[in-house]
């Protein structure tokens, strides 16, 4: 179920602004009756018809996106800078990205037109593991990123114990690659848990989403999921399964 508002944006009818406008002047139906307020949620079964025409269904599409660094994870932007949605203009359907990476980070995110599907993959509550690979500048001890696998004390609480490998490092230059997976996704999460241990990140790749990762595809470049991957996701959502 989601807003009819959002849906009538999905579909291309209108931005969200202007369908919550659209529905407050009457001229939506929902099943035959007119509806004026914006907190109906409304199904895939329900007909839905703007100024008498029926709504078409669209097409459930998903994508896996490499999103360079310098991107903003959103499908428009105030500054005019560049954006995910920027990379998907061809498409017939209107995708957005499920959950967002941050400007200067780059990586794995899915790009999708479906607001469930969007929504099993991005709440709390089913856990789906995000692994992110992260430059940092000086070497952690041992025993300081086993605070970040028991958890570590953010501004926003405690975050869930992580998964924690040293990659690389280099004595000379100070540095170190650490890869980490979580399965939470508070804003610049991966950063502040490094900067709360005293390792800011200089560089930052989240490399895998549950099963899939970046093979084959460049930054900028994008694939089209499988049947077989999207369902596989949902199972992974809707049984708690970690990965």
């Amino acid at each position: 179920m989601e807003r009819l508002q959002k849906v009538l944006a999905h579909a291309g009818v209108a931005s969200r602004r202007k369908a919550e406008q659209m529905i407050q002047d009457g001229k939506v139906r929902v099943n035959g009756e007119v509806v004026k307020e914006l907190g109906v949620k409304v199904s895939a079964n329900d007909k839905i018809e703007v100024e008498g025409v029926q709504l078409e269904k669209e097409t459930k599409v998903y994508y896996l996106f490499y999103k360079p660094r310098g991107v903003i994870s959103a499908v428009s932007d105030d500054k005019n800078r560049k954006v995910v949605a920027d990379y998907f203009q061809h498409i017939e359907q209107r995708v957005y990205p499920v959950g967002r990476l941050d400007y200067d980070t780059s990586g794995l995110i899915l790009m999708t037109n479906d607001g469930e599907f969007a929504h099993m993959l991005t709440h709390p509550k089913f856990e789906i593991e995000k692994t992110y690979v992260a430059r940092l500048k000086g070497i952690p001890k041992r025993e300081e990123l086993q605070k970040l696998e028991r958890g570590i004390k953010l501004e926003d609480g405690m975050t869930a114990p992580a998964k924690v490998k040293m990659l690389s490092s280099e004595k000379k230059q100070s540095k170190a690659i650490v890869q980490i997976t979580i399965h939470e996704g508070r804003n610049r999460q991966v950063r502040r848990m490094f900067d709360a241990i005293g390792y800011p990140v200089q560089k930052l790749s989240r490399e895998q989403f549950a099963f899939l990762d970046l093979r084959g595809l460049n930054a900028g470049e994008y694939r089209e999921l499988t049947a077989h991957e999207v369902k596989v996701l949902r199972v992974h959502a809707e049984t708690g399964k970690r990965g």
